[in-house]
């Protein structure tokens, strides 16, 4: 199996172990989208240069949600705030990214329905436990936030995506608030 995205690690840790989204929309949606342009941009694909997101590389990753995302702003003439691309890149962001999960063993989809009316779709660990790549993710993070001095570039990037989203308080409950949004502050 491939290395996981943020994309991919940012969607295990917004969902809890019984496969339900504990973010909600659009915060997943949008950190998602971030989470795809800090990919490009830790590859080399893209950066911002005087405020407007620019593509230094075109060739594609070979991760069919980030090399879709390159091509769309690639191909776009007209240069871009990455808050634009934000809101760009979300729709249909999240099931592409719980589909690419589910192909690959990592996740599960359950779907019912709720009083016999209301569809649901759940996306649980296959064996009911966390993931391991949820597992791996929430202690590279943790080790960060224990520690003192740099920080991983795509440990720094998650970690960032999890305060922008509001997911940070609730991945590490069990650290001072105090000391959590220092040392966030800090990696950022």
């Amino acid at each position: 199996m491939a290395p996981l995205t943020l994309a991919d690690e940012l969607v295990l840790l917004a969902y809890d172990d019984t496969g339900v989204n504990r973010l909600g929309r659009p915060h997943l949606d949008y950190g998602l989208s971030g989470a795809v342009l800090l990919e490009l941009a830790l590859a080399g694909r893209v950066e911002v240069a005087d405020d407007r997101l620019a593509v230094t590389d075109p060739t594609p990753v070979g991760r069919p949600v980030l090399d879709d995302a390159l091509a769309r702003v690639a191909a776009d003439g007209k240069r871009r705030r990455p808050k634009d691309w934000i809101s760009r890149l979300a729709k249909g962001l999240p099931d592409r990214v719980l589909s690419g999960l589910v192909d690959t063993g990592v996740l599960r989809r359950d779907s019912d329905r709720v009083l016999l009316v209301f569809p649901r779709t759940r996306y649980p660990s296959p064996t009911g436990a966390e993931p391991t790549a949820e597992t791996a993710a929430r202690q590279r993070m943790l080790d960060a936030l224990l520690a003192d001095g740099p920080v991983e570039a795509r440990t720094a990037a998650l970690l960032g995506l999890t305060r922008a989203v509001g997911l940070d308080r609730k991945l590490f409950r069990e650290l001072p608030k105090e000391r959590l949004k220092a040392r966030t502050t800090e990696i950022a």
